[in-house]
């Protein structure tokens, strides 16, 4: 089955090739996410633009129950344009999935994962927070916090205080291997 496709267009004479073409390509948007209801294309031509590769846009926009996702790529031609933006809304796709059907390796859901837990013993609620810890904070600079981080063995995060800002930091592990560092402020 194969989701919705709407086809606008714009001082382009939308011709049966290019409606069948649009329909095939932007047809099964679907395939790559369940979740999308319908699909919507614009084909525009602009004369006024400065550069001939600018003149033809196309633009898709998906819809899906909770999220819409868009792209707009610019060509010398119409359906070289769609191309491009068809192309670029398929990497948008693959990185929403990414995020939002990947995120947890168990397949529960953030509410699932949130929902209490009930003691089998007692019938109580189980409280959400399982453990709590205390630790003290030595100051230091955001230079020791690492060296610190890494002898520790957290992998993650460390908290620490800043010595050169007198506030609470946390220093985190990005993917590429390099460091972030959080400064709460009070709202």
């Amino acid at each position: 089955m194969s989701n919705k496709v709407e086809v606008q267009t714009r001082n382009i004479r939308l011709t049966e090739k290019i409606e069948e073409y649009v329909n095939k390509k932007a047809g099964n948007f679907d395939h790559y996410l369940p979740a999308i209801e319908e699909a919507r294309v614009e084909l525009a031509h602009h004369k006024a633009a400065r550069n001939a590769t600018d003149r033809n846009v196309a633009q898709i926009t998906v819809y899906g129950k909770g999220f819409t996702l868009r792209t707009e790529e610019r060509a010398d031609e119409a359906l070289a344009a769609f191309d491009q933006a068809l192309d670029n809304m398929q990497r948008q796709i693959e990185r929403y999935k990414g995020k939002h059907q990947h995120g947890r390796g168990d397949g529960r859901s953030a509410a699932e994962a949130a929902e209490p837990i009930i003691d089998d013993e007692t019938g109580e609620l189980s409280p959400l927070v399982a453990r709590k810890k205390k630790f003290i904070l030595y100051p230091m600079s955001e230079d020791e916090a690492v060296v610190q981080m890494r002898n520790l063995g957290h992998d993650n995060f460390f908290i620490f205080y800043n010595a050169d800002t007198s506030k609470i930091n946390v220093l985190y592990s990005r993917r590429n291997g390099s460091y972030g560092l959080i400064e709460p402020e009070l709202g």
